[in-house]
């Protein structure tokens, strides 16, 4: 017996509560390097924190527990399928961050990277944050996210190189779908999605998203 996801809106916020991503200009006040934004993001670990194209610092509240909830179903699902395909790839989550050729260092949901380039990165680099763009990746839609923002994101990806992309929303159950040379896919009203040729016989319900 098939089941759908129950469309819900996204809770309300309160007030006083973070309401969406925060993107702070830092000009000359501060070097935002690879190596000053891993410390800030050490000394602020409850946060999730980028680098935009600009150079600026884009500061995330945390998602709450349903969609940590949502995203460790997504990541774990992720990690199956790579050990029973032999590990043919590299799974991270959203702490596992990519600097893109634009300079911005971006921490997406779930990705997976194909295991010859992920060796190709020198050891120091797998420390830090790897120079390129994963083959495929998640970015899941959390209560203070504005789906404008989300879509851009998703856009950025796929300029820099991503194979795959999946923007999930569990508020508005629906999903778009990011592929090269190609116009974003709406999916409405879905149960699964496939990984296409990126990820060979990868299935992701979206009853886990519930």
């Amino acid at each position: 017996m098939s089941t759908t996801l129950q469309k819900k809106k996204p809770p309300t916020v309160r007030e006083g509560e973070p309401r969406a991503p925060v993107a702070l200009q830092l000009g000359d006040v501060l070097d935002l390097s690879d190596d000053a934004l891993l410390r800030l993001a050490a000394l602020n670990d409850t946060l999730h924190l980028e680098r935009d194209a600009e150079g600026r610092l884009v500061i995330m509240p945390p998602p709450g527990h349903a969609s940590s909830r949502r995203n460790s179903e997504i990541v774990a699902e992720l990690i199956f399928w790579n050990r029973a395909q032999g590990e043919p790839g590299v799974v991270s989550g959203p702490d596992g961050g990519f600097r893109l050729p634009s300079g911005a260092v971006r921490a997406p949901d779930a990705a997976w990277l194909d295991r010859e380039r992920y060796d190709a990165c020198s050891e120091e680099e797998q420390e830090r944050y790897l120079p390129l763009c994963p083959d495929f990746l998640v970015e899941l839609r959390s209560r203070t996210d504005r789906v404008a923002d989300l879509q851009a994101k998703m856009e950025e990806y796929r300029a820099a190189g991503c194979r795959l992309g999946w923007l999930l929303d569990p508020f508005e159950e629906d999903a778009h779908v990011y592929r090269p040379g190609q116009p974003p896919e709406r999916v409405a009203s879905f149960e699964t999605l496939t990984g296409d040729d990126v990820l060979s016989d990868f299935e992701l319900s979206l009853d886990l998203l519930r």
